[in-house]
């Protein structure tokens, strides 16, 4: 008679020498105890819920977030071309209109306040306090290997340095959260524990006797998911390895890059390549439960990246952004490119923000296909904040921030849908609600008390 597998805590890890590998939630796992919040809400009791805010600066052109065509209710029935690389997951989505941020305006106050939502002292680097990530991960953090993920792409441009464009996660109201802007370090954080390892060893290798063992003890769809699993790993370290050969090469022959700048070691040389590997960095530290709380930063909040590798996109991004100067000799400028007219500046701005969106869609498909040991997916089990603390790029707008939400929210949220506020109200609002999908209740954020009802 087969007696009934050994049951393991969901905060096993593997070991090796010189690596520690978490591993995602599995059939022989132990089942977590129901939270009170989760019992108010129709939210998973077996499988935990994540959420990342990815943010991106610069604003849109006005007009380009809208649906081109809605049903009964809000319901999307077609998405705006300019949105046309989230069409296929449209079902996931719940595209905002009418949310802004009251007290945060412009590059630096708005990139500051975004997850903070309050006031925003420039002369002192002050917010009002701690941001909404954090709060969350002060309550989930501990239990999982990482209380939360900070991710940025490496700035490019002026204001690389300076703080508040490149802050959105704060301790507290003087106190930002540093970020990790290198692939390679985000995968050692999550797996490796000494530095006496060398880069062309595999994780994988290292813990490979503890993962034969724990795929002895575990049922069949278990075996299958750890192999699954570790291959997701590999695959990783060989584009990190590829990438580290890439940058080697480009040092030598003094390349430039895309984006016209001279890449950091283990930073790939193309942006593409670059803003990938970090979103799969995300997702494989979702899947691991390495973590449930992640912000992603697209750019730094004011970001002069060139986008050239687009076809028929010339100019940095925030020159774009102000699409209604086309001479090309305004402060915001590089001095070297005008454009003929200003609708063929405002598509190429549109442009740059489809780009970003072929990346959230991607975000999206990963989630999508991976699988809880329930059968739900991670997407059903994740909430994404994705969008930018300025509307009109041009005028700065702070009204009618391009916002969407995306996931299941463990079954708290319903996506396919275009929720438009009456009136302009706060993002607090939405926070709170957002914080309510990770179990995290507040009797009020940024001088809102009542949450924003999502369907």
């Amino acid at each position: 008679m087969n007696s009934k597998p050994r049951q393991i805590s969901r905060r096993t890890i593997l070991r090796g020498a010189g690596a520690m590998m978490a591993i995602p939630l599995l059939d022989i796992m132990e089942s977590p105890p129901a939270s009170k919040a989760n019992e108010s809400r129709s939210i998973s009791k077996s499988n935990p819920n994540r959420i990342a805010y990815l943010y991106f600066p610069n604003g849109v052109a006005q007009g380009s977030w809208e649906p081109e065509k809605l049903g009964k209710d809000g319901a999307i029935e077609k998405l705006n071309p300019w949105m046309k690389p989230l069409e296929a997951v449209k079902e996931h989505l719940i595209v905002t209109s009418n949310l802004w941020t009251p007290r945060g305006n412009g590059h630096g106050a708005g990139t500051a306040t975004w997850l903070t939502e309050g006031g925003y002292d420039g002369r002192k680097i002050k917010v009002s306090g701690r941001s909404v990530d954090q709060i969350i991960a002060q309550q989930v953090g501990g239990q999982t290997l990482l209380p939360s993920l900070e991710l940025s792409i490496k700035g490019e441009g002026y204001f690389t340095g300076n703080l508040p464009r490149n802050s959105i996660s704060w301790l507290n109201e003087r106190t930002p959260l540093s970020r990790e802007t290198e692939p390679r370090s985000v995968f050692d954080r999550m797996f490796r524990t000494s530095d006496g390892i060398g880069v062309d060893q595999s994780v994988v290798d290292l813990v490979g006797e503890n993962a034969k063992s724990l795929q002895r003890s575990g049922s069949r769809a278990d075996r299958r998911k750890i192999d699954e699993y570790l291959y997701s790993i590999r695959s990783i370290e060989k584009r990190l390895a590829f990438a580290d050969q890439r940058v080697n090469q480009a040092l030598r022959r003094g390349e430039l890059t895309d984006t016209l700048t001279r890449p950091e070691p283990g930073i790939p040389t193309k942006h593409s390549e670059y803003v990938r590997l970090m979103i799969d960095m995300m997702v494989l530290a979702f899947w691991a439960d390495a973590t449930r709380v992640c912000t992603f930063m697209m750019d730094h909040g004011q970001s002069n990246r060139y986008f050239d590798f687009i076809p028929e996109c010339k100019g940095t991004w925030h020159a774009l952004s102000h699409y209604r100067d086309i001479s090309g000799r305004t402060e915001d400028d590089d001095g070297k490119i005008s454009w003929d007219t200003m609708e063929s500046k405002r598509n190429m701005y549109n442009r740059v923000t489809q780009w970003h969106h072929e990346q959230f869609a991607y975000l999206i498909n990963r989630l999508n296909n991976l699988h809880e040991p329930t059968g739900e997916t991670l997407l059903q089990n994740t909430t994404l904040c994705y969008g930018s603390s300025l509307s009109d790029g041009h005028s700065h707008g702070e009204r009618n921030l391009p916002l969407i939400i995306a996931g299941g929210g463990g079954g708290a949220l319903k996506g396919g849908q275009y929720l438009k506020c009456r009136r302009p109200t706060s993002m607090s609002k939405l926070h709170l609600t957002l914080m309510e999908t990770m179990g995290v209740e507040l009797n009020e954020f940024g001088g809102e008390e009542t949450p924003l009802k999502l369907g």
